[in-house]
């Protein structure tokens, strides 16, 4: 069961930046797609980004393209999301997660993802 430990988050003012790191378990992190999702309080969780498991074809939601940018490190077995601009509505618990499959074509949907780490809190104030 792969483990992923998120860290980065906190509380930054509207207009900042903030690097979300997301550490991997095991040795298969490079055959795996990887997001970002986040849940603000009431809300559901929705998707922030994702990465294929080559690095190629980032996604990302609409709102936060432009400002947001996920990456990949595979020999740290580590994905990040790079997040500048802030704004208040950026608030959430973000999640990183896997993918439900090795080598999948198809990350842009929570379905998509079958491990999840425990979240990380960004506050962003006005």
């Amino acid at each position: 069961q792969v483990q992923l430990v998120e860290s980065g988050g906190g509380l930054v003012q509207a207009g900042g930046s903030l690097r979300l790191s997301c550490a991997a378990s095991g040795r298969t992190f490079s055959s795996y797609n990887m997001g970002w999702f986040r849940q603000a309080p009431e809300k559901e969780r929705e998707f922030v980004a994702a990465i294929s498991w080559s690095g190629s074809l980032p996604i990302y939601a609409d709102s936060v393209k432009g400002r947001f940018t996920i990456s990949r490190d595979n020999a740290k077995n580590t994905v990040y999301l790079q997040m500048n601009s802030l704004k208040p509505e950026d608030t959430a618990v973000y999640y990183c997660a896997r993918g439900r499959t090795s080598y999948s074509s198809t990350y842009y949907s929570a379905a998509d993802f079958g491990s999840w780490g425990q979240g990380t809190q960004v506050t962003v104030s006005s």
